[in-house]
């Protein structure tokens, strides 16, 4: 496993997308080139082992794994020709439509797919042609996620996004309070792991990465640090 360090800007009280997603909104940025040398290890990993699915996880909430979902699709995106698909895979608490500013978030999404077999990825996704991104919403509230992502469904639709897709990206739940990042993780090819400077205890990702298959664990995204940029810039082996 390696731990990736991504010097990304100070984490903010409050949301504060037209900065923080740099590698949408200011792809030359010296911010949205930490995200491209993480998109380097994703495209290593897919020359190298046929990775194609990716969670972004985190041990609780409020850790930068949505952002940090946003910005690594961004980057990979920037790849001519490369077919990118974020999935906002919590269905518990979604972000994504709102930092991308997208109306109708509770419009068709990954639950009715899972619910419907005549949903279809082409029915439900978004494509955003300025950054090369598609995306696809969490859709309609369902009562019981667990099950959903419990269901057989959910098999066939991931193989249909490995066909579809060059890269999908899954925002997923964090790990400790929900099962959800567990049941995803029957079907992904590596785990990204979100570790918040100052918020994240030894604890809570001791505990958290127990719960994930260690082989899938591809490494550690430390968010957030406001320390010196060139003190931790790059990647750490371990």
């Amino acid at each position: 496993m390696e731990t990736l360090r991504v010097a990304t800007a100070p984490r903010q009280d409050k949301p504060r997308p037209a900065e923080e997603l740099v590698s949408l909104r200011t792809p030359q940025s010296s911010e949205a080139e930490q995200y491209r040398s993480l998109r380097e290890t994703i495209e290593r990993h897919r020359r190298e082992k046929g990775l194609c699915v990716v969670a972004i996880t985190s041990a609780g909430p409020g850790e930068g794994k949505t952002v940090t979902s946003l910005n690594l699709a961004g980057a990979l995106a920037q790849s001519a020709g490369a077919r990118v698909l974020l999935v906002d895979a919590d269905l518990h608490r979604p972000a994504v439509a709102r930092y991308l500013g997208l109306s109708d978030e509770r419009g068709l999404g990954f639950a009715d797919i899972l619910v419907d077999h005549n949903c279809s990825l082409g029915a439900t996704v978004r494509r955003l042609d300025a950054v090369n991104v598609s995306v696809l919403l969490p859709g309609r509230t369902h009562p019981r996620p667990y099950e959903l992502l419990a269901s057989p469904r959910l098999e066939n639709v991931m193989i249909d996004m490995r066909h579809q897709y060059d890269y999908v990206l899954l925002d997923t739940p964090p790990v400790l309070p929900v099962a959800d990042c567990r049941l995803i993780g029957r079907f992904v090819d590596g785990y990204l792991f979100v570790v918040a400077a100052h918020q994240t205890t030894r604890k809570m990702l001791s505990e958290a990465v127990r719960l994930l298959d260690a082989n899938k664990l591809m490494g550690v995204v430390f968010n957030g640090d406001d320390r010196p940029r060139r003190s931790y810039y790059g990647y750490y082996g371990t």
